[in-house]
């Protein structure tokens, strides 16, 4: 137990000190300066840009960013969608994987294309080799791409004293997948290829078992897509049990690698923050509140899973392992723990474990993690979801001492209040609403019985509190773009395909446009020169009023639901 402490202990040191160095060079990348991957990457970009014909000097006010965001997302939907109902005819499918249902290539496409991953299909049976590589990894790299060009464009407003260019989305989204991502996967996939990942294009093998059986194998471009599934805090395996899969993550260093690269973005982006804006108190301040939500949520989960389950404790049984249900012995309840705390933190939804086989505190936990969804956050859309609670924090404080909310030299007025309230209200509006219609007609399984190819009832193989877990999991992730689920939820079919998707749609997008909108109307307003009244936004106590902004917020919206779910769940055990 003790070793599981200390692996613990050093997955997420190392990814704190990897992430610092990481944040200083995306600072240096989206201010434009020198790096050492220039001579590789500087023709390639030119040459790019000049195909394309686009001028990556040029720089956009905010709304021509998102637009500019916003069809290139519409375009690569249009090709994933191709690309999945049609796969059984492309090339590249040993397997003769069949076409995806229109129902399920929306609701995977989608998924996808906003960085959420969130797998109704088993990727060994589900998709061919080419939907893997062209559609899917395709979308993992320019979705995480789009949303680290997004949180650059907020990066340059907040810099501004006054105005409305900020920058040029093609480029931070070109540098984000060329200077950052590729590079960094490279490392991890050949990590994993030297510790027995396959990455090839052969079909299925044969292999007989110690104990005799004989199984068919999959294979095939497993390692690199698994490499920026977790870098890109993507999630989507490439096998149907994602990272709890041997040949996904095969022994304790791949694990520890690939938690570590759940982790690096989303805290280096932070630290990016603050060399970009030569503020390093402010970014400090922001990683701490974001390091002391991480370790309240994923503490108790930890002690939970090594503790193991009371209720079998009580019988006499040897929990020494801690709960073991729905885990990798070769990995262990330590390790389960801080991945499932790493990957809600951070939208990332790749999993090494069954969250379903929590322990009920902790499946509460993890669904709190994704509820807040502002803890590290995915790549540069975790940064803008803290964003709001900062706006929100800040025009409290102001309020509390009579003062004009002030925030980096703006002045913060209705108009940015108006969004950061709907962005912060959008994400339980989507999850409950989910959630009260996932309930009726669980419990009304006649009504519109196609949506559910014949019974909703059949969705649950857990009545009762678990199950209503279960349900509560699939639209907290799917709100979070985190892509993770209880699995005892049977989801592929019309009613959560459909649904779901149009949460990861809203959910995705209206988050983005409005963190953007309020950086771009602040942005182009007069800069306010600070005074001995002004607001300190980088000090601890700035940071405990956004830690408890935080804490109220999903408190207020999501305790009610939780406590119908897992905390009653917990109870029973007793």
């Amino acid at each position: 137990m003790n070793q599981e402490i200390i692996g613990v202990l050093l997955i997420f040191l190392l990814s704190v000190l990897c992430a610092i160095p990481l944040g200083k060079y995306i600072a240096k990348v989206y201010n434009g300066d020198k790096t050492w991957l220039d001579f590789i990457f500087n023709p390639i970009e030119k040459l790019l840009f000049k195909i394309s014909g686009i001028n990556p000097l040029t720089d956009m006010t905010w709304q021509q960013q998102l637009k500019a965001m916003l069809t290139l997302n519409a375009v690569w939907f249009l090709w994933c969608m191709f690309v999945l109902m049609n796969q059984s005819w492309l090339p590249w499918n040993p397997d003769g994987n069949p076409d995806m249902t229109p129902d399920l290539a929306f609701n995977t496409t989608i998924s996808f294309v906003v960085n959420c991953n969130l797998q109704h299909y088993s990727g060994e049976t589900g998709v061919s080799y080419f939907s893997q590589i062209f559609a899917l990894m395709f979308l993992q790299f320019v979705s995480a791409g789009t949303g680290m060009a997004m949180g650059a464009v907020v990066f340059r407003a907040m810099r501004e004293k006054s105005s409305t260019a900020l920058g040029n989305f093609w480029s931070y989204f070109l540098k984000s997948c060329t200077r950052i991502l590729l590079p960094i996967s490279l490392v991890i996939a050949a990590v994993l290829v030297f510790n027995g990942t396959p990455n090839n294009i052969g079909g299925k093998d044969t292999i007989v078992t110690l104990q005799g059986d004989t199984v068919q194998v999959s294979r095939g471009p497993a390692a690199a897509m698994i490499a920026i599934k977790q870098l890109g805090t993507n999630g989507g395996g490439y096998f149907g049990v994602n990272s709890a899969h041997p040949l996904e993550n095969p022994n304790y260093i791949t694990n520890a690698v690939e938690n570590i690269a759940i982790l690096i973005i989303p805290i280096a982006f932070v630290f990016a923050l603050g060399y970009y804006l030569k503020r390093q108190k402010l970014a400090w301040m922001i990683f701490g509140v974001m390091t002391l939500g991480f370790i309240c949520i994923g503490a108790p989960i930890i002690y939970n899973e090594m503790n193991g389950n009371p209720a079998i404790t009580q019988l006499g049984i040897d929990q020494s392992m801690g709960n073991m249900e729905g885990k990798e012995v070769r990995l262990g309840a330590g390790a389960a723990g801080i991945w499932g705390v790493s990957t809600t933190a951070t939208s990332c939804g790749s999993v090494n474990a069954m969250h379903d086989s929590f322990m009920p505190l902790s499946g509460a936990l993890l669904m709190l993690d994704m509820m807040i969804n502002a803890l590290y956050g995915g790549v540069g859309v975790g940064f803008l979801n803290f964003y709001v609670f900062i706006i929100i924090a800040v025009f409290v404080s102001g309020l509390m001492v009579g003062r004009t909310p002030e925030f980096m030299g703006k002045k913060i007025e209705a108009r940015e209040m108006k969004l950061a309230m709907i962005v912060a209200l959008l994400h339980p509006f989507l999850i409950l609403v989910g959630m009260a219609l996932a309930s009726y007609f669980a419990a009304n399984d006649t009504a519109m019985g196609w949506w559910f190819n014949g019974n909703a009832t059949g969705w649950l193989n857990n009545p009762g509190f678990h199950g209503f877990s279960e349900m509560l999991y699939e639209y907290t992730s799917s709100a979070a773009n985190n892509g993770s689920g209880f699995e005892g939820l049977s989801d592929n079919n019309p009613f959560w395909n459909i649904t779901t998707g149009i949460v990861l749609i809203l959910s995705r997008y209206i988050p983005i446009i409005g963190s953007v909108a309020i950086a771009g109307l602040l942005a182009a307003k007069k800069h306010v020169p600070e005074s001995a009244g002004t607001l300190k936004t980088d000090t601890a106590t700035f940071g405990i009023m956004v830690f408890a902004v935080i804490a109220i917020v999903a408190a207020l919206s999501f305790f009610p639901a939780l406590a119908l779910g897992p905390i009653a769940e917990h109870f029973i055990l007793f």
